[in-house]
């Protein structure tokens, strides 16, 4: 188990599969698999099952999370990425939103076993509705499968002054008349035209079809 270079010994690898430390051992969030080496446990971080997996399979390498970041998750679903973002953070926090109740549900189940994960029933497009509960925000992460997927996390990251974001545009949720690549460009100009730099902008298939992964900063 060697630390994947560019993200700072949170994230593992092993004959070409990913693993992060378990912050939770013993237990499994989606029947991951478990692999225990010099008496630490490993989660297999399968890039089907996880769009953030699939960019660093892809050789993506702009990893901005630290042990310590603080992360803002738009669109957490159950928990799935979120649970290893929770391990990677082991010493920050992941706040997680998510609008829907019977996804919301099985998030709490998985925050409640992780003590740096915050479950957020709300809706990603107004930030206002979870602002008090929110703070110190380093990272947003976004993966929210509708219109506007950029100016959604652009908000996001205004609302709580954080730098960095990283955003998983999937292009029929934006426009199914449209190129995947013209809806690439698209959502890049957008993150350009409010101020950020594009560090990255990779595609996530073969794992996920019409998906670009998006990384950005302002500085």
């Amino acid at each position: 188990m060697e630390p994947l270079d560019g993200t700072s010994d949170t994230v593992f690898s092993d004959r070409g599969r990913l693993f992060t430390l378990s912050a939770d051992p013993g237990n499994r969030v989606y029947g991951e698999r478990l692999v225990s080496k010099d008496g630490k446990e490993y989660r297999e971080w399968s890039p089907r099952r996880s769009k953030l997996s699939a960019y660093l399979t892809n050789n993506g390498r702009e990893f901005p999370f630290r042990k310590d970041s603080r992360v803002l998750y738009l669109g957490a679903s159950s928990g799935t990425t979120p649970s290893h973002v929770s391990d990677i953070v082991s010493e920050g926090k992941v706040f997680c939103v998510e609008f829907a109740p019977r996804m919301f549900r099985e998030l709490v189940k998985t925050c409640d076993r992780r003590p740096n994960m915050m479950p957020i029933l709300a809706d990603a497009t107004n930030p206002s509705e979870y602002q008090f509960a929110v703070d110190g925000i380093d990272i947003v992460y976004a993966d929210v499968a509708q219109k506007n997927q950029a100016g959604i996390i652009a908000d996001n990251m205004e609302m709580f002054g954080a730098r960095t974001g990283m955003v998983a545009i999937k292009a029929r949720s934006e426009d199914v008349t449209s190129a995947p690549a013209a809806v690439f460009r698209m959502s890049e100009e957008t993150l350009k035209k409010r101020g950020y730099r594009i560090l990255d902008s990779r595609s996530l298939e073969p794992f996920e079809d019409s998906h670009q992964m998006i990384v950005f900063r302002k500085d």
